[in-house]
């Protein structure tokens, strides 16, 4: 993203403040619908004529189409960028340029322009990122989920300070209410994966024996920065 408007541009758009991102500065956020719900993720990256958006790349150009559609006559640049993205994990400190993930210190660094060391594949980054208990886009379908429901607010993706965007009004009536039904989280449980469909009722947590559709049991888990909103607190 380039040009003269493109703070104003995106900070009318995303969940996450613009206005005050610095060069060379990452932050999470997202694009929702006009009702409030998930379209993309992203990550924001400050650069000297404007700023990258590193979003999943199955969804990079429905990101930029999208964008493109409310361009009207803002003197913005939407581009692809063709630049490799790589994660770093289980290190305190990462080589110089690499960014530290937003959302959660344990996910590691994001280096742009960076080469994955040999052996190295997207699966053991999905791994360590489900271990956390971190959603992604596979988890929230696309126009299905509300951003607080996938744990944005937990994650530093939503800024409600920052004044009006896509979704918005839902999005911060969602946050003063303080209830939800659904949250995303990890569960435990032994056997084939569970269809995509299941849900995990927050109200229901403490109800007793847990069981699937199909009578297995199974038992949240609770990582540290997610115990307090499965908990109902």
């Amino acid at each position: 993203m380039s040009g003269s408007d493109w703070r104003s541009f995106l900070q009318g758009l995303l969940t996450q403040d613009v206005e005050t991102l610095a060069e060379g500065e990452i932050r999470f956020g997202a694009l929702l619908t006009p009702q409030g719900r998930l379209l993309f993720d992203l990550f924001l990256i400050g650069a000297a004529d404007g700023c990258r958006l590193d979003c999943a790349a199955e969804l990079h150009q429905g990101l930029i189409d999208r964008l493109s559609l409310y361009r009207l006559r803002a003197k913005v640049t939407i581009a692809p960028l063709d630049l490799p993205v790589a994660a770093l994990w289980g290190v305190e400190t990462a080589p110089a340029g690499w960014l530290l993930d937003p959302r959660l210190t344990a996910l590691g660094f994001r280096g742009y322009g960076a080469a994955p060391p040999a052996g190295a594949h997207p699966a053991d980054y999905e791994a360590h990122r489900l271990a956390l208990g971190v959603p992604g886009p596979a988890d929230w379908g696309f126009e299905k989920t509300y951003p607080i429901e996938a744990n944005f607010d937990l994650l530093n993706g939503v800024d409600f300070k920052k004044g009006c965007f896509v979704g918005q009004e839902t999005t911060s009536r969602m946050k003063r209410r303080g209830t939800l039904k659904t949250r995303m989280g990890s569960i435990a449980f032994d056997g084939a994966a569970v269809p995509a469909s299941s849900e995990l009722r927050l109200d229901r947590l403490e109800a007793g024996d847990l069981t699937l559709p199909d009578g297995r049991p199974w038992r949240p888990v609770r990582p540290d920065w997610l115990a307090g909103a499965l908990s109902g607190a």
